[in-house]
């Protein structure tokens, strides 16, 4: 079986990495064919989003290892589609 969509809530800082960074970052990701990134909330020193992953074959291990590298923190997974191949 093979996880084809993710979307994740998350907590990014309001600085750096820019959303266009974390999206880039995660395209880089095997398996990972489109990335859709949606602001939920702005608080004072942090946004709230929503990231939706579309691909292949999705590794979370690999998505949530390349998000904490750039601070951004997974508060929970959303919605998964699976697939059998």
């Amino acid at each position: 079986m093979t996880l084809t969509k993710l979307v994740l809530d998350v907590l990014k800082q309001l600085k750096e990495p820019t959303i266009i960074e974390v999206a880039y970052r995660l395209l880089e990701l095997d398996g990972i064919k489109s990335i859709d990134i949606e602001i939920k909330e702005i608080d004072v020193e942090t946004l709230s989003l929503t990231i939706t992953i579309e691909g292949s074959n999705i590794d979370f291990e690999k998505v949530r290892g390349t998000l904490e590298e750039l601070n951004v923190v997974v508060h929970g997974i959303n919605k998964i589609y699976v697939s059998k191949d």
